[in-house]
């Protein structure tokens, strides 16, 4: 018994030493929805008159500032301390323009990250949009585009598109009963020297309730699903992460059946796709919470290429939700909440962030 001991000691010695003399290269990939990051001024052509200095929120500069700077804090240690470094890649969402962006990524804690910023206007009535961040040092974005959400009041639920990419089919868009919500931004580039396609996602809201809503959130799914195919169809190992608020969980039909997500490796298909945030909301994790119950909706979720065992290109490590103690309301009625934005100052956000690590062994 001792001689067999021995022998399994020596060979667990041999595998740890092995195991820690490996190194891998990291980088970490988030979503935040930054809520309600507006600048203080007036753009006729949308909704923001809240957020101005004389609207309903009395948005200042100085709160303006403060948001900015509480939003870069989170950013700058999102994934630490296992990756020293910031993100690599931060979807966002309820961004007003681009100017808010380039006024975030100077502020002094993530200015040496040197962030570029991948946004377009979107159709959305209240003016905000998704967009994505990312260290230029890392990451080479070689195409990019906003891929409309066309969903209608009063009539049956369906996706159709006119992005070529997605099947050239001409459509006539009633404007008159179209429900603007924000397109899904879909972006292609090189992270290091491998291709990755990311999808930045803020599916419809439940506005009129969940059950009235959420055939809105499917056809959202649908799309998500339909982009990731068509990628899939011109490189079948395409490595596809989407992200975003999704205004539904792990559980719900837009995201289960929709789009597919499975939330055990071993159960994703081919072509299929691994949501490793069902397992989180299992356990009663949240982003957001309601009614003192809590949800996942903020996600990221990946293509089966991900989590291959093959360690010799980029693969999903594991993945978090980020709720530091600062971000969460330490007293009154909404204690245990996410610290968001109040009548008297500027907070983070309603929703934590969430994010994954992707990592290559070094040879």
């Amino acid at each position: 018994m001792r001689r067999i001991f021995s022998f399994y000691l020596i060979l667990f010695c041999l595998f740890n030493s092995n195991a820690q003399s490996k190194k891998y290269s990291i980088h970490t990939a988030a979503f935040y929805n930054f809520e309600n990051l507006f600048d203080i001024y007036d753009d006729a052509s949308t909704n923001d008159d809240e957020w101005t200095p004389t609207g309903a929120q009395h948005w200042t500069k100085e709160k303006y500032e403060q948001k900015l700077k509480n939003l870069s804090r989170v950013i700058s240690e999102i994934g630490k301390p296992e990756n020293s470094n910031a993100p690599t890649l931060i979807g966002c969402s309820e961004v007003e323009n681009r100017g808010v962006l380039e006024d975030l990524i100077k502020e002094e804690k993530i200015a040496d990250y040197d962030y570029g910023i991948i946004h377009f206007d979107s159709p959305d009535q209240r003016g905000i949009d998704v967009a994505l961040l990312y260290q230029k040092k890392y990451f080479r974005p070689t195409s990019y585009s906003n891929i409309p959400l066309l969903i209608y009041k009063n009539k049956p639920v369906t996706q159709e598109t006119n992005n070529e990419d997605l099947g050239d089919v001409e459509i006539k868009i009633d404007t008159k009963n179209r429900v603007f919500t924000r397109d899904q931004l879909l972006i292609t580039g090189f992270l290091e020297n491998e291709e990755i396609h990311i999808i930045v996602n803020h599916w419809p809201s439940r506005s009129g309730g969940e059950k009235a809503s959420s055939p809105f959130r499917e056809a959202a799914g649908r799309l998500n699903r339909k982009i990731i195919d068509s990628l899939q169809q011109i490189n079948p190992m395409a490595k596809v992460i989407t992200m975003g608020d999704l205004n539904d969980g792990p559980f719900n039909k837009s995201v289960k059946i929709e789009l597919g997500a499975k939330a055990k490796k071993a159960d994703v298909p081919e072509f299929g796709v691994y949501n490793p945030f069902e397992e989180m909301a299992e356990r009663g994790l949240g982003t957001i919470a309601f009614r003192d119950s809590w949800d996942i909706f903020d996600q990221i979720i990946m293509t089966k290429s991900f989590i291959e065992p093959d360690f010799s290109n980029f693969k999903f490590w594991k993945a978090g939700i980020f709720n530091r103690s600062y971000l969460i309301q330490a007293s009154g009625k909404y204690k245990g909440y996410p610290l968001r934005n109040t009548l008297t100052e500027a907070g983070f956000s309603d929703h934590f962030p969430v994010y994954i690590y992707l990592i290559r062994e070094i040879k």
